[in-house]
């Protein structure tokens, strides 16, 4: 097989279809019809002399074969998008598409804070928003998949920049009218461990208020799937949680109560903690990103869209 058989559209349907695992949606992502995305597949299968998929009536999986032609397709496409960048002479600018991604515990809560400030400052950009966890996004960022995440720092930073910023802290959520309403403090030593509420593990969350209150993977008796149903739980009377303070205030500023069934109490410093316990939110994107500088400019707006209750996290580089 020579070059001249191999196109870069012919591997964005590799890509898509290794993505969604499905032809149909592939091909609607990709503005093709079906069997086109399916012919052009079945080309370059031809041309490489093999089979990039299994294909059943009720699922497609890669190959192992084709687990490392898709890795690859990866890397060309990011390369030729790189490409792109440096030849219209925007200069490390945001422009065309980004793909910008969150983890659950934060995306639903500060999308809305920051999309005005996002159209405002990038009117022509495409912005493509996704959730995931943090193991699976920084998996997406570092094969271009993705543009740029938001989640808790630190992360493994290998080949990616960490943009800190700002300080979330946690609220305790508990049912109303339970015991700690009457305390005039409230810390973590308060906390009964057999009442904590935790999320199902894979969440950072969950490892995060593990920590706060210094308790081992296996504390808590009851998990949740999403921050919503640990809400509910809560409002239910089955225990207690540390729930973001990003989540626990909706779009206009109030507190999420559950027809009055919750309520959240803030923890006071302590005098071997200059802040209540939380969580560091970051920026993170991939070393090399030709568009460093538009990424730098997007994280610098976003610490100057500061969501009401957090503190300003300044990044160790200069703007």
């Amino acid at each position: 097989m020579n070059l001249s058989a191999l196109s870069l559209r012919d591997l964005e349907y590799v890509v898509a279809v290794a993505e969604l695992r499905h032809f149909g949606r592939a091909a609607e992502r990709c503005a093709v019809s079906q069997p086109s995305l399916s012919a052009q597949i079945r080309k370059l299968e031809e041309a490489l002399g093999l089979s990039l998929f299994e294909r059943t009536s009720r699922k497609v999986l890669l190959t192992p074969r084709g687990e490392a032609i898709v890795a690859q397709a990866r890397v060309v496409l990011e390369e030729a998008r790189r490409l792109l960048v440096l030849a219209d002479g925007s200069d490390g600018a945001l422009t065309g598409r980004l793909r910008l991604a969150a983890i659950h515990t934060l995306g639903p809560y500060l999308f809305p804070h920051i999309l005005p400030a996002l159209r405002n400052g990038w009117p022509d950009l495409t912005l493509i928003l996704s959730e995931g966890r943090t193991e699976t996004l920084l998996e997406e960022l570092r094969d271009g998949r993705l543009d740029a995440v938001l989640l808790a720092l630190p992360v493994e930073s290998d080949g990616l920049v960490a943009e800190p910023l700002f300080f979330e802290p946690f609220l305790l959520a508990h049912p109303a009218g339970h015991r700690l309403c009457a305390m005039p403090t409230l810390s973590l030593n308060d906390l009964d461990p057999a009442e904590l509420l935790l999320l199902e593990e894979g969440h950072c969350l969950r490892d995060q208020a593990l920590a706060a209150c210094g308790l081992s993977a296996r504390g808590g008796g009851v998990h949740a799937t999403g921050l919503e149903t640990l809400r509910h739980m809560v409002a239910a009377g089955a225990g207690c949680t540390l729930m973001p303070l990003l989540a626990a205030t909706g779009e206009d500023g109030r507190l999420a109560t559950v027809g009055g069934l919750v309520d959240y109490r803030p923890f006071d410093s302590t005098s071997d903690a200059s802040r209540p316990p939380g969580r560091i939110v970051g920026l993170v994107r991939r070393v090399s990103d030709p568009r460093d500088r538009g990424l730098r400019d997007l994280a610098a707006l976003l610490r100057r869209t500061l969501p009401p209750g957090t503190e300003s996290v300044l990044a160790q580089r200069d703007e």
